[in-house]
C-alpha cells in the first residue's frame, strides 16, 4: 500500500465518522421535534427550569411548576431572624435564576464564625 493510497483510507474513515456524527445529530433534534409536538398535543407544558450548580454546571432540567397557591410547607429558622432570613432566599434566587415561588427552603441555619 502506498502512501497515497493510506491517505485515501483515512480520509474516507474520517469522512465516514463525520457523517454518521452528524447523521446522530440531525436525528436527536427531529426525535426532540417530534417528541414536543406530541406533548403539546396531549396539552402537556414542555417549559423546562434548568437547576445549576456552582459554577454553571447544569444538574436538572425539571419542569416548570405553575403557581396554584399551594403551600410548600414550613421553614425553620435556626439562630437567623425573618428578615436575614428573606435576604438569604432572595440572593439564592437572584443567584440561580430560579423564581423565589418554584425555590422550596426547609431550613435556614446561622453558622458562628469568629474571626
Amino acid at each position: 500500500m502506498t502512501l497515497m493510497d493510506s491517505l485515501l483510507v483515512s480520509l474516507m474513515g474520517f469522512a465516514i465518522v463525520f457523517l454518521v456524527l452528524i447523521l446522530l445529530s440531525v436525528l436527536i433534534k427531529l426525535q426532540s421535534l417530534v417528541l414536543r409536538y406530541i406533548m403539546e398535543a396531549m396539552g402537556k407544558s414542555t417549559d423546562m427550569s434548568i437547576v445549576l450548580a456552582e459554577g454553571g454546571t447544569v444538574l436538572a432540567e425539571l419542569p416548570e411548576v405553575r403557581d396554584e397557591g399551594w403551600s410548600a410547607g414550613e421553614l425553620k429558622l435556626i439562630g437567623v431572624d425573618e428578615k436575614t432570613a428573606a435576604m438569604i432566599m432572595a440572593i439564592v434566587s437572584d443567584e440561580s435564576q430560579i423564581p423565589l415561588s418554584e425555590l422550596q427552603f426547609k431550613m435556614i441555619k446561622a453558622i458562628d464564625q469568629e474571626i
